[in-house]
């Protein structure tokens, strides 16, 4: 049997933000989901980290799960903490920056 979903137990409870550790100078990403419809991954950014900006042909669905980011979405610029949730839309040019270590959940939808 083959399943959609990889890289994340099963049938069972996990916490989500205990999947990825944050390591010093790096960014660790753990993809659960790959398709051309979709993707989920998820991220810890060690502070000092970040993804240059770029743009998406999809949607993504930013949740912060620990720590804070700082989002740039176009000329817009924003801090998000745990809990909170942001969408950067499609083909606007977007960055993600750690000022300090934080874990967030990505989910890109596309057309």
């Amino acid at each position: 049997m083959s399943n959609f979903v990889k890289n994340i137990p099963l049938s069972e409870a996990v916490s989500l933000a205990g999947l990825v550790s944050v390591e010093p100078g790096k960014i660790v990403s753990r993809t659960f989901v790959q398709r051309p419809e979709i993707t989920i991954t998820l991220f810890s950014f060690a502070a000092g980290e970040g993804v240059s900006t770029h743009s998406a042909p999809g949607d993504a669905i930013v949740q912060i799960l620990e720590g804070e980011a700082k989002l740039t979405i176009g000329d817009a610029v924003l801090t998000a903490n745990a809990g909170d949730i942001v969408v950067m839309p499609a083909n606007i040019p977007h960055s993600v920056d750690a000022e300090k270590d934080f874990k967030m959940l990505l989910t890109v939808v596309n057309k």
